[in-house]
């Protein structure tokens, strides 16, 4: 275990910033609580969450725009999911940028929806800056302030291994019915 949290001290920055290029934010969280254990800096740790997130949203827009060959097997596989990032961006605007990050699901879609639109690049580089510093310092200081809860979480999960699955195969199942019931064709 010391050896794991030795290579996570060393190697944890590099692993959370590609893991944050992608939009996650289960990497943010465990840093946030190596963090309350002394084994990462959450400063550093905010900062590069927010950069790695910047740098990855701007990078869909930037390929859905000037690139569209990079989308199309995207568009194919999640046509539906496409279809809901547009009705939010019509429905919430500027908003969706901010909003986006916290859904599970579309957050890597939406920057390639608005990127196919004719949405100003320099205004959603503008305004991506806040929305990602707003969700790296979210996950970041609350994971480090729940520090103690997530560590008491991870512990009581390893005394009891069935109860990993469990929590899985719900969250699974509810981002499954979510997603099906607000894609499914209307009559």
């Amino acid at each position: 275990m010391e050896d794991l949290l030795s290579s996570l001290s060393t190697y944890g920055y590099i692993a959370l910033f590609l893991y944050s290029f992608g939009g996650g934010f289960f990497g943010l969280v465990a840093a946030g609580a190596l963090s309350y254990m002394g084994k990462m800096d959450i400063t550093l740790s905010i900062m590069i969450a927010a950069t790695a997130n910047y740098i990855g949203d701007m990078f869909l827009f930037y390929m859905a725009r000037y690139n569209k060959s990079f989308t199309a097997p995207y568009m194919k596989n999640h046509r539906r999911k496409f279809a809901l990032s547009h009705v939010l961006i019509k429905k919430y605007g500027d908003w969706v940028i901010f909003i986006q990050k916290y859904i599970y699901g579309v957050k890597t879609l939406v920057p390639i929806a608005i990127g196919l639109t004719k949405y100003s690049f320099v205004r959603f580089g503008i305004l991506n800056i806040f929305a990602s510093i707003l969700f790296a310092l979210f996950f970041g200081l609350l994971s480090y302030y729940g520090g103690e809860q997530i560590v008491n979480a991870f512990a009581y999960v390893k005394s009891n291994p069935w109860i990993l699955p469990i929590i899985l195969f719900t969250l699974l199942g509810t981002l499954w019915f979510y997603f099906s019931k607000v894609t499914k064709k209307r009559p």
